[in-house]
Parts: structure tokens; sequence; C-alpha cells
């Protein structure tokens, strides 16, 4: 049996995922199943805590972002996010990420 979707409302700043579509302000509506979501959450939780170490890692002024493995993996972090609301979103969300040109060409 297939598991059903369910729609989704993506705060892409915040990470924050709702069900409810005045919980908050949101950037992305998604059709999604619970394990697609808990995904997406744990892709979101990665991206947080590599944004923290790269916070701490700021402060140290020999180190140069292009050369920074910790941002390198915040940034492919954040490009799978993307990925996965492009896979999930509505009409919308999929016309928005492509505009940004952040994707590869589908």
């Amino acid at each position: 049996m297939q598991e059903s979707k369910k729609t989704y409302y993506i705060d892409l700043s915040s990470g924050e995922i709702s069900q409810s579509v005045s919980a908050s302000t949101w950037n992305f509506k998604i059709e999604a199943t619970d394990e697609e979501i808990t995904q997406l959450r744990e892709e979101f939780n990665y991206n947080y805590h590599m944004g923290i170490q790269n916070f701490l890692r700021a402060h140290i002024p020999f180190d140069e972002y292009h050369n920074d493995k910790e941002n390198h993996a915040q940034d492919g972090s954040l490009l799978r996010i993307y990925e996965m609301i492009y896979q999930l979103g509505d009409t919308e969300a999929k016309k928005h990420i492509e505009s940004m040109g952040i994707l590869p060409k589908q």
C-alpha cells in the first residue's frame, strides 16, 4: 500500500515545516509522505548544525570560504533541500526554484 501524501508549508529561512497554512510565513507548498518529510527535516537539521559550525569557524580570519569543507557541506545541504522542495513542490514552487537557476536542468 502506497503511503498517502499530505500538504505541507515550508519556511526555508527557519527550516519550519507545517501543515497549517496560517501557522507562520512560508515560502513553498509541497505534497509529501511522512517518510519524505522525515528526510526533509533531517536535511534541515543537518544544514542548521553546519551553519552553527560555519558561524563559529568564521571567526578564524585565515580560513577562506572557497577552501572550507564545512561551507561546501552546507551549500550541498541547501542544494539538496531545494531539490527535495522542487520534486515535492506545487507548480509555483517549481517555477520559483527554476527561476533561481540553482538546480541542474531537469
